[in-house]
C-alpha cells in the first residue's frame, strides 16, 4: 500500500457552537477525524482528498481562522503514542493500545493502533456508541457496522457474542487498519468490506452507523432494506441541530426511535424496527 499523508487543519479561537458547525460541514467534505480542546478544533483529512475550494466554501459560512499542515504517514504513530490515553465506558470497555498496561477491571478490553482512522474512542460519537451498546444483547446476533474505521465496534460486538460481523469501510487504509485491529484482538468472526454504501444481499439483526447526518441519509433506504422485524438501528456522528431531521427520515421509514444521548454536542440515537 502506498503511503498515505494527513492534512492537519487546527481551527484556534473557537466557540462550542462553531465547532459543531465546522465538524458538521467539514464532516460532509470528507474530513474524517476532529479533535476539540477549548477554544482549539483540529480537523484532518487524507492529503489526496484535500480540496481548498470546497474548504472555503466552509469558511464562507462559518468563518473561521486556521492552520494548516501535513502529517507523514511514518510520522502519525510516533505522534498518536505521545498523545493517545486509553479510554474507559464505565466497567463496560477499556480501549487501550499495546504498549499501555493492561486494563483488567472491565468486562471487555480492546487493544487498536488507530493509523489515522476514525473511532479510538475518545471521540464524543464512538464514546455514546460504545455507551449504547452496553445495554444492547449481540449474543448470537448479525451485526453489520458501517462506517467501522479503526473497527473498534466491530470488534467489541463480537467480544459482546455476535454471531458474524460485516464491518464496511470506504477507506482502504482503514480496512487495512481494522485488518490488524481485529487479529490483534483474537477476532475471527468480522468480514472486512470495502465499500461506500451497504450491500443489500444480507439482512442483519444490529446496524451500527457512526458516521455523519448526510452518509447515514443517503443509506437509510439500504439501511432498512438489511433490515428486519426486531433489528436495532444504533446511529452517531451528527450533532444536536441535525437531530429532528435524523428523527424525521427514520419515522418516515417506519423506524422507531427508542432513545437518545449526548456527549460534547453530538447525538447517538437507538431505534427499532418493527
Amino acid at each position: 500500500m502506498k503511503i498515505k499523508n494527513y492534512i492537519k487543519l487546527l481551527f484556534s479561537d473557537t466557540e462550542e457552537v462553531q465547532n459543531e458547525q465546522l465538524i458538521a460541514l467539514l464532516a460532509d467534505i470528507g474530513y474524517t477525524g476532529f479533535e476539540e480542546q477549548g477554544k482549539v478544533l483540529t480537523a484532518f483529512i487524507d492529503e489526496e482528498s484535500f480540496n481548498d475550494e470546497k474548504l472555503n466554501s466552509v469558511l464562507s459560512i462559518i468563518p473561521a481562522v486556521y492552520s494548516k499542515s501535513t502529517i507523514e504517514d511514518e510520522n502519525w504513530n510516533a505522534q498518536w503514542e505521545r498523545s493517545f490515553e486509553p479510554i474507559v465506558v464505565h466497567d463496560f470497555v477499556a480501549i487501550r493500545a499495546a504498549f499501555h498496561q493492561p486494563i483488567k477491571d472491565v468486562k471487555h478490553e480492546i487493544i487498536i493502533t488507530p493509523k489515522m482512522s476514525f473511532g479510538t474512542g475518545h471521540h464524543a460519537t464512538t464514546y455514546m456508541m460504545i455507551k449504547q451498546m452496553e445495554g444492547m444483547d449481540l449474543e448470537g446476533k448479525t451485526v453489520v457496522d458501517f462506517g467501522t474505521g479503526t473497527g473498534v465496534l466491530a470488534i467489541l460486538a463480537e467480544k459482546m457474542g455476535a454471531l458474524a460481523i460485516d464491518a464496511i469501510d470506504y477507506d482502504e487504509w482503514s480496512i487495512e487498519n481494522a485488518n490488524e485491529n481485529a487479529a490483534t484482538n483474537n477476532c475471527t468472526r468480522i468480514n472486512l468490506i470495502q465499500a461506500d454504501k451497504i450491500s443489500t444481499a444480507a439482512t442483519y439483526q444490529i446496524i451500527l452507523a457512526n458516521s455523519n447526518l448526510h452518509v447515514i441519509l443517503d443509506n437509510l433506504a439500504s439501511i432498512k432494506a438489511v433490515s428486519k422485524k426486531g433489528t436495532f438501528i444504533l446511529l452517531s456522528g451528527f450533532i444536536k441541530s441535525d437531530e429532528p431531521a435524523m428523527v424525521k427520515a427514520l419515522t418516515e421509514k417506519g423506524i422507531v426511535l427508542i432513545n437518545t444521548i449526548q456527549r460534547d454536542g453530538w447525538i447517538s440515537v437507538l431505534a427499532l424496527v418493527n
